[in-house]
């Protein structure tokens, strides 16, 4: 799930950016989502998390830290509600068809109950996407939940 896109140009990613975006993320507690419904914006066909509370406190607090990031660059807004994009391919004259279609394979295996105690900041590099750190969420103490579909923390 993205929470913000685009942050920074990689450029200005340095340790002092790294510092803040831990801090940042460390004073919120870990949650969990359940993705139980499809919803579809225009071209898109996505999962909605539920709650978006916890999403949308992150979002906030990073464009309080960093206002000239702006969600989508502004196309939406104040951007998009929290959304997990499943597919953004297919052109208008064939996704209704495709987009129906994946909805009625996917469906079998909802919902999904997916624990969040990490937010990963991915840059491009080049034509691919990597991972280039990772950021705790606080733990509250509870026991950690598994995801039930794939098992992990």
């Amino acid at each position: 799930m993205t929470v913000l896109y685009p942050f920074l140009h990689e450029s200005r990613i340095d340790d002092g950016v790294h510092r803040a975006l831990a801090d940042l993320f460390g004073g919120h507690d870990a949650f969990t989502l359940t993705l139980g419904a499809f919803g579809r914006y225009p071209g898109v066909l996505y999962l909605d998390p539920w709650p978006h509370d916890p999403v949308k406190a992150l979002q906030k607090d990073l464009a309080l830290r960093w206002p000239e990031a702006l969600p989508y660059r502004g196309i939406f807004g104040a951007g998009l509600d929290p959304h997990v994009t499943v597919a953004n391919s297919e052109g208008p004259s064939t996704q209704d068809a495709a987009y129906d279609a994946l909805e009625a394979e996917l469906a079998p295996l909802l919902p999904l109950t997916c624990p969040v105690d990490t937010v990963h900041l991915i840059v491009r590099d080049g034509g691919r996407w990597r991972d280039r750190a990772a950021y705790r969420l606080h733990r509250t103490g509870h026991p950690v939940t598994r995801c039930v579909r794939c098992g992990r923390p």
